[in-house]
């Protein structure tokens, strides 16, 4: 795996500078035919992969990935299965994890980021870490390689945003409204507000991610940031119908945001 494939910042900075909005989705690992899904996202414009490692207790996951969570961990799936997995997926775009800090915990930090950068994954997420709490980590994925994307929320005072930026790796996350992932009618508000209020601060690229639900609301909000994660959405797709019908989603996703 080259570089910059290993290089989530890197790889979606270089698209960014040619001009590119980027799309990143969501899979939750261990889902049948999670792997599959994985390699449509990429053959269908993905600029990354965020593959979902399930927990019992996952506090930002609305129902549909609570669901396919759910799934899959009654089917046996743990994160060695998952990250055993990865090497298989030979796909060409950067890959991060994103799972909650329980799992971090239980190994310890050198022993989870070790795990992650032998599978090859890119960068990892976990929505529960707390800036202030995130030294232990952060300094072990430093040190193995592994980007740290940190999350804003909407309710972040001014002051705070800048914190949390300088410490993020890959990209910063812009939570889109308060709540958990899932599906929505409309792109609410803040998402935009926040995702501008970010974008004045850093240069790293501003994803959008919660409550971005289909291709017309990944248009509006890449209007104001690099691009958009999306996860509720295309997993119910994959639950429903199967990886050709996430290759379909993202594909339709893709030309969206590519639109003028």
């Amino acid at each position: 795996m080259d570089d910059q494939v290993r290089s989530l910042e890197a790889a979606l900075r270089a698209k960014r500078a040619a001009g590119r909005k980027l799309l990143v989705p969501y899979i939750t690992g261990g889902y049948p035919g999670w792997q599959d899904a994985i390699r449509a996202c990429a053959a269908n414009g993905a600029d990354a992969v965020e593959i979902g490692i399930p927990f019992s207790d996952p506090v930002m996951d609305g129902p549909v990935i609570q669901a396919a969570s759910q799934a899959a961990l009654e089917g046996g799936i743990v994160p060695s299965k998952i990250l055993d997995e990865v090497p298989n997926l030979d796909v060409d775009i950067p890959l991060a994890v994103m799972t909650y800090y329980n799992l971090v915990h239980h190994p310890g930090p050198e022993r989870f980021a070790a795990n992650l950068q032998r599978a090859g994954i890119a960068a990892a997420i976990l929505p529960d870490l707390p800036l202030e709490e995130s030294g232990p980590w952060c300094a072990a994925a430093d040190a193995a390689g592994i980007e740290t994307i940190m999350l804003a929320a909407p309710t972040a005072p001014d002051e705070r945003l800048p914190r949390i930026a300088a410490r993020a790796r890959g990209f910063l996350y812009s939570v889109g409204l308060l709540g958990v992932t899932g599906e929505r009618a409309s792109l609410a508000e803040t998402a935009t507000d926040l995702a501008a209020r970010l974008k004045a601060i850093t240069d790293l690229p501003v994803l959008v991610g919660v409550g971005v639900s289909d291709a017309a609301q990944a248009y509006q909000a890449t209007r104001v940031a690099d691009g958009v994660i999306q996860g509720a959405s295309v997993v119910r797709r994959l639950m429903e119908s199967g990886p050709d019908a996430v290759g379909d989603y993202v594909a339709e996703v893709r030309a969206a945001i590519d639109a003028d």
